[in-house]
Formats: C-alpha cells, sequence, structure tokens
C-alpha cells in the first residue's frame, strides 16, 4: 500500500484553486450573449437533462461537467433548477464510459488535457493581458486544467491503495459490501468512470460475478458526489444547494437501485446473455438504474430546489441599524429612523474608503460600526461594499414605501434631501472604489514623488473623516454651517495644491506623462468624493435656511474662481472682498 497524503492535500489544494479560477473567470466572461446561450440549452428540464447527458458523454466526465454546473450556479449564469437537471443528466451520460469500455476496451481520459491547458492559459494570460476578455478566457483554461490536474494528483496519490485493492480477495459478504467498497474506491480515486473501468475488467477476467460488479457500480455512482461536494466548499450557498442536490439525487437512485436489484439484474438477463456478454450486461445495468433514478426525479426537480432554498438559505446579515424597528405609517419617527440609517450609511462609506487605502480604522472610529459588531472577523473591501449597496437600496426602499403616506409639503422635502444625501454618499464610494487599483500603484510605485502624494491622499482622507465626523456631533446648526464650509473650503485648497504640486513636478521632469494624467484624474475624482461627502453631511443635517446660505456660498465662491480667472487673463486685479464678507 502507497498512500501519499502530501500529493492529496497539494491535489485538493490545485483542484479547489481551479474551481475558484473556473468560477471568477465565468463571472467576469458572463456576458449578455453568453448567458443566453447557457440559458438556452439548458432551459426547461427535459433540454436541460438533455445537455448534461450529452455534454458528459463528449468529456467522459460527470465530475468535469457537474463542477462546471457549480461554476455556472455560483456565477448566476444558470438557475438551480436547471443546474440540478443537468447533474441528472450526467448521471447518466457518464455511462457512456462503460459502454466505450466494454465494446472497445478503450476510456478517453480528459486529465492528459490538463497540463496544455495550464500551459497555453498561463502563457496566454501574460500574452494577452491588454485584452480583459481574452485573458479571462485565459484564465478559464487554466482554471480548467488546474481542475482536472488536482483530480489527478488525488487520484495519483492513491494509485497504490487502489491497484492493491484485489475485489476477489473480499469474502461474500453481501450487497451492502459491495457497495461500500464502490462508494469508497470512486471517493479515493476521485473518478466513477475509473472505478466502473476497474469493475469491467475484473469482470472480464471472471474476478467477481456480474451481481458483484452491479452493487460496486451503485456504490460507485454514489462515490463520484464526493468530487462535486468539494467543489462547493467555501463556495456560495447557491452552489452547496446543488451540490448537496446532486447527493440526494444519487443516494436515492442507488437505493432504488438495491431495492429493485433483483428486479434489475431479471431486466438485463432478458435483454442480453449475463454469462456470455457479463461486461455489456453491466453496462447496460449501469445505465438502466441511472435512467431510473432521472424518472424517479424529474417530477420533483421544482419541489427540490425549492426545499433546498429552505434548507441551505442565504446568508443574509442585518444591514440595518434603525429601520429594523421603523414603521413608515408614523412619518416623524420614519422620517428619523430614516436620517440616522443614512448616517449609518456614511460611516460605513468611510470605513470602506480607509480600509480601501489601508488606514488604520482606530483613527476614526472607537469602535466597531453595525456591519461587523460582535464579530471576530472583519469583512473584506468586496463584501463591505456589497453590504454597502445592499443598505443603500433599503434605504431607498424605505423612502418609496413612506412616499406613500399622507405627507405635508415640508415633510417630502426633507425625506428628499435625506435620500439625496444617501445618494451624494453613493457616489462618492463609486468614486473611490474607481481609484482604487491607480492607488495601489502609488503605494507600490518607486517614484518619491508619487509615493509622497499617495500619503497624501490618506492625510487628507484622515483629516477629511476627522472633521465630519466632529461636525456632525456639533449641537449648533449655525455651527455646524460654519464648520461644514470650512471644511469644504480645505477640501477646494487641497485639490488646488495637489495640482500646483504636481505642475512644479512636471517642470522639474520628476514624473513621467502616464503618471501626470494618473495623479491628475485620480486627484480629481478624490476631490469630488470628498465634495460629496461634505454636500451629504449638509443635506442630512443642516436646516433649510442653512442649506440655502450654503448653496449662495458656493456660487458666491464659484463667481469670485471666475473673476479671478478673467482677471488673470486680462490683467484686471480682481475684487477682493472684506474679511466681514468671506463666506469663511
Amino acid at each position: 500500500m502507497n498512500f501519499d497524503i502530501w500529493q492529496l492535500l497539494a491535489g485538493l489544494g490545485i483542484f479547489l484553486y481551479g474551481m475558484f479560477l473556473l468560477e471568477d473567470a465565468v463571472k467576469n466572461l458572463s456576458g449578455r450573449a453568453f448567458r443566453r446561450l447557457i440559458r438556452h440549452y439548458t432551459d426547461g428540464r427535459l433540454r436541460a437533462i438533455g445537455s448534461g447527458i450529452l455534454v458528459t458523454a463528449i468529456l467522459q466526465s460527470s465530475s468535469a461537467v457537474s463542477l462546471m454546473v457549480l461554476a455556472f450556479v455560483g456565477a448566476g449564469v444558470m438557475t438551480m433548477g436547471n443546474g440540478i437537471g443537468v447533474m441528472m443528466g450526467s448521471n447518466v451520460g457518464t455511462t457512456c464510459t462503460a459502454w466505450i469500455v466494454a465494446a472497445l476496451g478503450f476510456k478517453v481520459k480528459i486529465e492528459v488535457f490538463a497540463l496544455p491547458m495550464v500551459g497555453i492559459g498561463g502563457i496566454s494570460m501574460v500574452a494577452l493581458s491588454s485584452s480583459p476578455r481574452l485573458f479571462q478566457l485565459s484564465r478559464l483554461l487554466v482554471g480548467f486544467g488546474f481542475l482536472f490536474l488536482g483530480l489527478d494528483y488525488m487520484k495519483g496519490s492513491v494509485e497504490g491503495l487502489a491497484a492493491g485493492f484485489d475485489l476477489s480477495q473480499v469474502p461474500d459478504y453481501g450487497l451492502i459490501v459491495y457497495l461500500l467498497i464502490g462508494l469508497i474506491m470512486t471517493a479515493l480515486m476521485q473518478s466513477s468512470s475509473a472505478s466502473i473501468a476497474i469493475i469491467l475488467t475484473a469482470l472480464n477476467s471472471g474476478l467477481i460475478s456480474f451481481e458483484t460488479g452491479a452493487a460496486v457500480a451503485i456504490g460507485a455512482n454514489i462515490g463520484t458526489t464526493v468530487t462535486v461536494l468539494l467543489g462547493s466548499l467555501g463556495g456560495i450557498q447557491a452552489k452547496k444547494r446543488v451540490a448537496l442536490s446532486h447527493l440526494f439525487f444519487n443516494m436515492i437512485t442507488g437505493l432504488v437501485a438495491v431495492l429493485l436489484f433483483p428486479g434489475l439484474i431479471w431486466l438485463v438477463g432478458r435483454l442480453l446473455d449475463i454469462e456470455s456478454n457479463s461486461v455489456m450486461a453491466l453496462a447496460l445495468f449501469h445505465t438502466l438504474f441511472n435512467c431510473l433514478g432521472v424518472l424517479i426525479f424529474f417530477p420533483f426537480i421544482g419541489l427540490l430546489a425549492a426545499w433546498l432554498v429552505r434548507f441551505i438559505p442565504d446568508h443574509r446579515i442585518l444591514l440595518t441599524a434603525f429601520l429594523g424597528n421603523a414603521t413608515h405609517e408614523i412619518p416623524d419617527a420614519a422620517t428619523a429612523a430614516l436620517r440616522n440609517e443614512v448616517h449609518h450609511l456614511l460611516q460605513e462609506s468611510q470605513l470602506y474608503n480607509l480600509r480601501l487605502l489601508r488606514i488604520d480604522e482606530s483613527l476614526v472610529f472607537a469602535q466597531q460600526l453595525p456591519f461587523e459588531r460582535g464579530s471576530k472577523r472583519k469583512q473584506t473591501t468586496d463584501r463591505l461594499y456589497d453590504n454597502i449597496k445592499l443598505l443603500h437600496a433599503e434605504i431607498f426602499a424605505f423612502f418609496a414605501r413612506l412616499q406613500s403616506q399622507k405627507l405635508e409639503i415640508s415633510e417630502v422635502r426633507e425625506l428628499e434631501r435625506i435620500v439625496y444625501s444617501s445618494r451624494n454618499i453613493m457616489n462618492s464610494l463609486k468614486n473611490f472604489k474607481g481609484v482604487r487599483k491607480d492607488m495601489d500603484e502609488f503605494d507600490a510605485s518607486e517614484n518619491s514623488f508619487i509615493t509622497t502624494q499617495y500619503q497624501g491622499f490618506r492625510k487628507r482622507l484622515v483629516e477629511l473623516s476627522l472633521d465630519l465626523n466632529r461636525i456632525m456631533t456639533l449641537e449648533s446648526g449655525e455651527e455646524q454651517y460654519q464648520q461644514l464650509l470650512r471644511a469644504f473650503v480645505h477640501v477646494e485648497a487641497d485639490d488646488r495644491r495637489f495640482v500646483h504640486e504636481t505642475m512644479h513636478a512636471v517642470t522639474r521632469q520628476e514624473v513621467e506623462e502616464m503618471e501626470i494624467a494618473s495623479l491628475l484624474l485620480v486627484n480629481r475624482l478624490f476631490s469630488q468624493a470628498c465634495r460629496m461627502q461634505v454636500f451629504s453631511i449638509k443635506d442630512l443635517f443642516l436646516g433649510q435656511d442653512h442649506i440655502s446660505a450654503f448653496d449662495r456660498a458656493l456660487d458666491m465662491k464659484e463667481m469670485m474662481d471666475e473673476e479671478k480667472g478673467v482677471a488673470s487673463q486680462t490683467g484686471v486685479p480682481a475684487v477682493k472682498m472684506e474679511s466681514g464678507e468671506q463666506a469663511v
């Protein structure tokens, strides 16, 4: 017995990484045409089952087809019901292997394509990185290669174990024992086709009886679910549902085959001469009980899908901190809850921005925010971004329900300002997300000017966040108005300072042309995002009089900027306001 545990674990790691690459590439490639193609060929139960049979017959691997189904369902390209249908069809399609081995003594092994897939895909990823679509296709190819390479490693780790496993040495302990042998053998080798080939070889050599081979074949059919269950590890709930449906289908099909075992043996004997053609008879038996399973499950696909959704519900974090207990039937209380929830939205957005620039969030927040309160694990930036979007959707849905109530004009305007504040927060968030890649490049740059400016962005973000959070705690509306104007002027001053410093760096030839374009674009989006955060506070906390005064101050500032621009072009000095007349 020769069992290599590290080869098994390495194979499992490569397999799971291949599954991740495959699913991620499918997500990025799943444009409208791709989704339409997949849905067209799997739309409806019969079509889904037929597609599963055909594709599995071509690929000679039900595991490969099942893993593709997991990837498509995980990427949202295929519905769970259709995925169950394809998997059911793949069980029938995999019986083609038995017919090929029985008829030709030859088995197509898709694993031999693993190395070419990884090699071609990896080289293409580097050579075609400028084309997003070709890059994702290359990742898809690498994912497939790793998938089968991992399976090959896992099977190779137990080759000695499987090679030394002589079915003829197992005493006649009955049907269930042989079924378990087939299950364990397939689970170890990660291939029901390989197990069936071994069974057919033993049967052809006269080492086992037809009944023994049939029992082991039932077990092999159940054992193939291990591959799919492994593929669903760490995946979303939809992938786990599909994997569980595959387990149920194969287990119940196996149970039915065991219960009807004598009848199925009799039926095969009526169709073929088992004594003279036992290999073909076993291939027929394998096909018959899989087709029987499809016939039994076919009417219940919808019920199974609905039950799985209830059994494995989607993980749902309580996103709202204030709207959960609020009712839109009491407008005053609902408006207060909505205002507090938008404030919560701003805080979570600030947290996202800090993490995006890898800033210690304790500099701004003294305690955990609602999304992570009581949790020991921090959310990834991508997960945090998705949850913020969902929170904004709940805010807007609550606002829409609140609009159905009989409200005063002043109440309607107040609600519109609150929702407008939430829109500014989301637009600011979108800007920060848009500069994420550039910020990472600035941080890793070897140009000292660029890294200095990156640190400047981080400092500007912390200062703005602290200023805004302090302003929101002020009790005086007048003081909030004055401090918010100062914060806005500070944002504008930082913007001008950045442009000024970049111009000087250009004249000193400290930055290249492409770096100049990136720096200016990032600063523009960053400054816009900061302005929108200021505007969100204005609409969320200031009264109508102070909002009007704030807007007038900005209009006056814009007029002054225009006058300065004209003066600089004509040489006429601009009118200087007295200190008492200045907005700040």
